[in-house]
């Protein structure tokens, strides 16, 4: 079983910039897609960028298209989420997430199935 742990979260301002992190622990992690989802109060959890098992596919909400970056280091058993013009509609806590296919591809919220315990994104305006 997967253990993820997320880091990178924080309180910035609007058109402020945050890196996330997530530290994959448990499988082999490089053979699996993995990803970033978030959820707002009230809302569903929200699929916000997906990456395949090998780095060489992402796909991204549209809201965050152009803005938001996933990369993955397989040395590191590290996945990232590149934030950059952040707006208050970012808001949300960030949760980590692996694929549960082998060699997934990422691009759809029903290919994960583990999740980390969220980080914090607080977006002032």
């Amino acid at each position: 079983q997967v253990q993820l742990v997320e880091s990178g979260g924080g309180l910035v301002q609007a058109g402020d910039s945050l890196k996330l992190s997530c530290v994959a622990s448990g499988r082999t992690f490089r053979t699996y897609a993995m990803g970033w989802f978030r959820k707002i109060p009230g809302k569903e959890r929200e699929f916000v960028a997906g990456i395949s098992f090998d780095g060489g596919l992402e796909h991204y909400v549209d809201s965050v298209k152009g803005r938001f970056f996933i990369s993955r280091d397989n040395a590191k058993n590290t996945v990232y989420l590149q934030m950059d013009s952040l707006k208050p509609e970012d808001t949300a806590v960030y949760y980590c997430s692996a694929g549960v296919r082998l060699y997934g591809l990422g691009k759809t919220p029903d290919e994960y199935g583990s999740w980390g315990q969220g980080t914090q994104v607080t977006v002032s305006s």
